[in-house]
């Protein structure tokens, strides 16, 4: 056999080729169907495909309305935008905000971040008609360092002037407890502004698995909502670092518990990979009205300050990174350890961000931050 084949095989096809050309004519159209490959395992059925994964959330953000999703994700041109309202007037002489001035601070900011000319136009590009909305909240520290019930009043308000009724929006975090300890009304109306906990419909019976995460997902994310908004609360957290936007994902599952070693590296990532949480959340809008940077999750007023901003991307990994170094300033001011130096800074904004995830840069280069 001449060295330049490979194997047998390879040779024997050739000679077969050569001395029976008209043969190989008549049939070398005829393609020879394969096999059925084996069924994969229920592990593996779970486990997302990750090409055919990323194929279909571009899908998804393609139809829910142009630029938002995780389409602007991958451009290598385009930076990414976390866009930051502030307002130092937002408490006027006293504590309490104002929503003239709170509401001012959001327009302006989903303006910017969507490039729109006016408020509702920006709105349009988030969200359809018809969809269910779903804003997941951070009610866990009560009132004293939850999302603000004034703000999420207002996305209320926005979202029924860009055309989802009342009926279509729900509120939703992990217990009820936790959004009436936050100042919040539960409601399971299905004709009226809806507010619940996941016990309401209780979690799906398959597990979703990706990497190191294996959950049940809320049926309030999974079978209800079409779109999600995410409302987190910029606050330290005294094991996972800080808990922002991808933090806040936790209650979307039913044993956060478990995901809480290592700083969180990787559990807090791969939650977000969870095909219902990567797919449906659209926005963040993180709440730094009020801000903590110390003791938290839970309310320690002595660590609070009134940020009195508003920061939104599309993007969870960059809020979170921006987020993060806005807590460590406020640290630095206060003379406190950085996060680094207490082995509890954020590694999982970085595994967010890496190849296996690909959630968002942490890359400041790549973040275009905005101040309005």
């Amino acid at each position: 056999m001449p060295r330049k084949f490979r194997d047998f095989d390879t040779f024997a096809l050739v000679c077969f080729c050569q001395q029976h050309p008209k043969v190989v004519r008549m049939n070398w159209k005829r393609p020879v169907r394969p096999p059925d490959p084996p069924r994969p395992s229920m592990r593996h059925r779970l486990q997302p495909n990750r090409r055919d994964f990323l194929k279909t959330c571009a899908a998804s953000a393609v139809f829910a309305g142009g630029t938002h999703g995780l389409s602007s994700f991958f451009s290598a041109r385009e930076k990414t935008k976390v866009v930051i309202a502030r307002d130092p007037l937002l408490r006027g002489a006293g504590s309490s905000l104002d929503s003239g001035r709170l509401l001012n601070m959001l327009d302006r900011a989903m303006r910017a971040l969507f490039s729109a000319d006016s408020p509702l136009e920006a709105w349009k590009k988030l969200v359809r008609p018809g969809e269910v909305v779903g804003l997941k909240v951070n009610g866990l520290a009560g009132r004293g360092i939850s999302t603000n019930v004034l703000l999420i009043q207002l996305v209320c308000q926005r979202l029924q002037d860009a055309g989802i009724p009342q009926k279509n929006i729900i509120i939703w975090d992990r217990l009820n407890e936790d959004l009436e300890s936050a100042g919040l009304r539960i409601s399971t109306r299905p004709d009226h502004l809806r507010c619940f906990g996941n016990e309401t419909l209780g979690y799906e019976e398959d597990l979703s698995i990706y990497g190191s995460v294996g959950s049940c997902v809320s049926k309030t994310l999974t079978q209800v909502c079409d779109a999600v908004i995410n409302l987190p609360v910029l606050k330290d957290h005294s094991i996972a670092g800080v808990t922002l936007a991808l933090k806040n994902m936790f209650g979307a599952i039913h044993n956060p518990n478990k995901y809480h070693l290592t700083v969180g590296d990787p559990y807090v990532a791969d939650v977000n990979m969870l095909p219902p949480i990567r797919q449906k959340v659209r926005l963040h809008i993180c709440d730094a009205t009020t801000a903590q940077y110390e003791g938290g999750p839970s309310y320690m007023p002595q660590w609070t300050w009134p940020c009195n901003a508003l920061l939104i991307s599309r993007d969870p990994v960059a809020l979170d990174y921006t987020g993060w170094q806005i807590l460590e300033q406020k640290r630095a001011e206060h003379g406190l350890k950085s996060l680094r130096e207490l082995n509890r800074a954020p590694s999982y904004i970085a595994t967010a961000a890496d190849s296996n995830h690909r959630l968002g840069t942490n890359d400041p280069s790549q973040i275009e931050q905005t101040e309005v």
